[in-house]
């Protein structure tokens, strides 16, 4: 456990003290192309600007807006999308609604290919998942933002509900919902979906099955956060693209490991046996339960 939790705030690394990283935190500002200049991660009018957290000795995105770095991400997605040589632009945050006009949620950029007279022709989805933090990040937050230098390097881990990455609540709580319905409509479509997710996060899903690109209709782009020579920046750098299916992908994510049904019996016969305050015999009785 890192004695700070706090990897990048407004944009910098939290022992940043150039004139550029002093200025991003004191006006609360986003480098990384959000809809509008400032931070509004959680609340406009008093963002959490933590883009990324410790995790180990490696940096884990918290922030999506932190994947737009450069907008390097709807590049990736565009060369798996489209031919080389299509023109195509970018929209953030299209609503995508069902066959009964109810909402499947926003797409976070879907990227639209033209022809020359600027007549839509095909589009493909870009995902972008973020990781969830378990534990109290805003006290953290506070306590840095309150003296940045003589916080540069706390100890908070002696401090309740010290922050860190919930990669399984960020895949069964975000992201499996994402695929099934915003997902499964594209799938039926017959357009092809990327989601841009970070490393360690990727490395926490099922095993994919791997198939070629050519025969893919989804791609899993996966990225870090690179520090400096110096150390006092990170950068979002493409680690590697792995393409899918996007039916056998989703059964992967989706299915749950099976445990013991033994187990559970166990749990059970527990559960009753507390029930009745003693271990039951084998005749019928009435149910131990409440009707």
């Amino acid at each position: 456990m890192p004695d700070h939790p706090l990897a990048e705030v407004f944009g910098h690394t939290t022992t940043d003290f150039g004139d550029r990283a002093q200025r991003f935190r004191k006006n609360k500002l986003c480098p990384f192309n959000n809809k509008v200049p400032s931070c509004t991660k959680d609340k406009a009018k008093d963002p959490l600007g933590v883009c990324s957290v410790y995790h180990g000795d490696v940096s884990v995105i918290t922030c999506p807006i932190r994947f737009r770095e450069d907008w390097m991400i709807a590049d990736h997605a565009a060369d798996f999308f489209f031919e080389e040589g299509t023109e195509w632009t970018s929209l953030t945050e299209v609503r995508m609604v069902d066959a009964d006009g109810k909402s499947a949620g926003n797409i976070d950029v879907v990227l639209v290919a033209y022809d020359k007279r600027g007549q839509v022709v095909d589009f493909g989805s870009l995902e972008v998942q973020a990781v969830y933090i378990s534990g109290n990040v805003r006290d953290a937050f506070a306590h840095y933002m309150s003296n940045c230098k003589k916080n540069q390097k706390m100890d908070w881990t002696k401090e309740p509900n010290y922050p860190r990455p919930d990669f399984l609540s960020s895949s069964r709580k975000r992201l499996a919902p994402q695929l099934m319905f915003k997902g499964g409509i594209l799938n039926a479509w017959g357009k092809k979906m990327a989601v841009a997710l970070d490393a360690p996060f990727f490395q926490t899903l099922p095993k994919l099955n791997e198939v070629d690109r050519k025969e893919a209709d989804m791609a899993w782009m996966i990225y870090d956060l690179a520090g400096s020579d110096a150390g006092d920046s990170l950068s979002l750098r493409k680690v590697r693209t792995v393409y899918t299916k996007f039916s056998e992908a989703l059964s992967r994510i989706t299915r749950p490991k099976v445990g013991s049904v033994d187990d559970f019996m166990k749990v059970l016969q527990s559960k009753v046996d507390e029930k009745m305050e003693s271990a039951p015999i084998n005749r019928t009785m009435e149910s131990p339960f409440p009707s």
